[in-house]
């Protein structure tokens, strides 16, 4: 159990017996009322988000999460298939759980799993992943690294803006947590 003034983001407690992640935390002191931790929280297992109000004298239950290395293996439409990288035990997710993670996936990606009672309740993927670009307009001459952004289509659906001299087929590198261009990737 720890104070609500100890709440920072990301930490995962329960809330009303649910796994929830916290998003936001705001102390807030009224003049001389007592303190309050204002908190946006996000729901693991259905994703919906609340905010609640705790009194900087509750007590709060950290959820204890545990995290596993799966590789990406294969779709088939429906459903996300992950091997555990210690065990070699195979599983499959949905989109639900995955969400917007789906568009970073590409075979043999290692993404962390987090499980709450051994059900699987949220996915983090690496921090930067090179994707194909498979759709995009055409190279501009005297494009510059300066110059203005057009739309890419990427190798799994994902569409960002890129440079105006990035081409069909070239390899770039995503933000995971942003989903924006950071570079072209290494040969």
């Amino acid at each position: 159990m720890i104070a609500a003034t100890q709440l920072r983001v990301g930490m995962t407690i329960l809330y009303n017996k649910e796994p929830y992640r916290v998003v936001t935390v705001q102390h807030i002191t009224p003049g001389n009322w007592r303190g309050m931790v204002q908190t946006k929280l996000k729901n693991l297992k259905t994703g919906s988000s609340v905010e609640n109000r705790f009194r900087s004298e509750d007590k709060i239950e950290k959820a204890s999460l545990e995290q596993h290395e799966m590789e990406f293996l294969y779709d088939n439409g429906t459903e996300y298939f992950f091997m555990n990288s210690a065990t070699y035990e195979q599983m499959p997710l949905t989109a639900d759980v995955l969400g917007d993670n789906v568009y970073y996936l590409v075979p043999n990606i290692k993404f962390m799993i987090e499980y709450y009672n051994g059900l699987p309740v949220g996915v983090e993927p690496p921090k930067v992943v090179e994707l194909k670009v498979v759709d995009t307009t055409p190279n501009m001459k005297g494009a510059t690294v300066t110059a203005s952004q057009k739309p890419a289509t990427l190798e799994t659906g994902l569409v960002v803006n890129v440079p105006a001299f990035i081409e069909k087929g070239e390899v770039i590198r995503v933000d995971t947590g942003e989903g924006k261009y950071l570079e072209r990737a290494k040969a």
